[in-house]
């Protein structure tokens, strides 16, 4: 239904009538959800007033937050019964966002991964693993099936067992490998250890956290790749909403799948062309949840000149958030998820730090938590059973592995003022 090549050459003045007419669409469909009509309601807001793109300043912004409160259908717009598949992302307090899909949505989603491949120059003579999640992470299923789409071979490798998936790429013949950036930093290290040669590598797809280009570098150097950015959230489809051509300056976002739009995060004003600040994204084709000027918290800008290869502008490297959120191994972590479990456990104090490392090119966290003074009898060591406790708490909370050290009462910084309960020793990884 959209992909097809004419989409890359077609005029400003089109797009911009199909952008227009799809986002008259969207504000429609969105009355279908009792959030979005309230919302319009309080802002003084209907469909009818949007007659042009630049009437979408009129039309608040949607928060994370508020698609949290709609938990677990509240912002389906859609019976549920055309719902065929479901995604979360991972919550702040326990509780996930819940994303949709029509068959529709689906068959979106599948063509925008196909039409990134294809602009990388994936065939289908490409055999392609998929080394990322599967089940509620979006990463792994999206870029399955438009993998399928274009005709490549398709490995679901998924993560895990590094030297099998080492092997796979030999045995296999894999020439395109899909994974966070640090997994491939990890894939490099091992495949260098078991003298393996990887020389049917030509292409690698990165995305799902954050990464330099000295990264980029060094992947491209050590895995024998061409290493192409991917971007996108689950409240996007998922990954690929925007993607990085051949002259890997910028990330092309799907102008007839998306509106974007740059603000400044403090009042929320709308920047021109070149000035960074927070991406806000109107999906111009979601059915089971469309949304409209969603906030994402990622801080870009959008580059002013055309792009050589001939597809327009495109969205710069992000470039950090305008909130507190860390990406850790590809999963999003907020400081007060952490709390919210920690608070949970009446032993521990209301103390608690987090450090975050790179080791052996992934992402490590580590949770110090301060005792409670009742429960803290004088000897750390007896606090085996507890540490494991909050370990699994933890655990199940952010569905990630991480390394939690109990403390003394007392013993952590106290803050005047705003407390910082993250120090990210990373490095510079924007």
């Amino acid at each position: 239904m959209f992909w097809n090549k004419e989409m890359e050459t077609v005029s400003q003045t089109d797009l911009e009538a199909l952008q227009l007419s799809r986002l008259k669409w969207t504000v429609n469909h969105v009355q279908n959800v009792e959030f979005y009509q309230k919302k319009f309601r309080e802002a003084g807001v209907t469909p009818a007033d949007i007659q042009s793109l630049d009437d979408i300043v009129k039309i608040p912004f949607t928060t994370k937050k508020e698609l949290r409160d709609g938990y677990p259908f509240g912002n389906i717009a859609v019976p549920l019964k055309q719902v065929v598949r479901i995604h979360t992302t991972s919550g702040t307090t326990g509780k996930p966002t819940v994303v949709g899909y029509t068959r529709q949505d689906l068959d979106n989603w599948s063509e925008l991964i196909a039409r990134n491949l294809t602009m990388i120059g994936l065939t289908d003579e490409d055999i392609f693993q998929n080394a990322v999640n599967y089940g509620l992470f979006t990463g792994g299923l999206g870029f399955h099936y438009g993998a399928e789409k274009i005709g490549a071979t398709v490995i679901p490798s998924a993560t895990g067992n590094t030297k099998r998936q080492i092997e796979m790429i030999d045995d296999f013949g894999v020439t395109a490998i899909h994974c966070t950036p640090s997994y491939g930093m990890h894939l490099a290290e091992v495949a260098e250890e078991m003298g393996a040669s990887l020389d049917s590598l030509r292409i690698g797809v990165f995305g799902a956290e954050p990464w330099s280009e000295n990264m980029r570098k060094e992947l491209e150097a050590r895995l024998g790749v061409e290493a192409f950015d991917s971007y996108g959230m689950s409240e996007m489809y998922g990954p690929g909403a925007a993607f990085e051509c051949p002259e890997h300056d910028g990330l092309h976002l799907w102008h007839d799948f998306y509106f974007a739009e740059i603000i400044d995060p403090e009042t929320g004003e709308r920047l021109p062309d070149g000035e960074k600040g927070e991406l806000v994204i109107t999906p111009l084709v979601k059915e089971a949840m469309p949304l409209v000027r969603y906030r994402t918290g990622d801080i870009t800008r959008i580059i002013p000149d055309d792009c050589p290869c001939g597809r327009g502008k495109r969205l710069a490297r992000i470039s950090g958030r305008a909130d507190d959120m860390l990406v850790i191994r590809g999963i999003n972590v907020f400081p007060s998820q952490i709390e919210h479990t920690l608070f949970s456990i009446p032993e521990v104090g209301d103390q608690f730090m987090v450090y975050v490392d790179r080791i052996n090119h992934l992402d490590e966290m580590t949770i110090e938590v301060e005792m409670n003074r009742e429960s803290f009898s004088g000897e750390l060591a007896d606090l085996a059973g507890l540490q494991r406790k909050v370990t699994g708490a933890i655990k199940e909370s952010l569905n990630l592995r991480t390394t939690v050290k109990l403390v003394e009462p007392g013993s952590l910084p106290r803050f005047e003022g705003k407390a910082r309960h993250v120090v990210d020793r990373r490095g510079e990884i924007w």
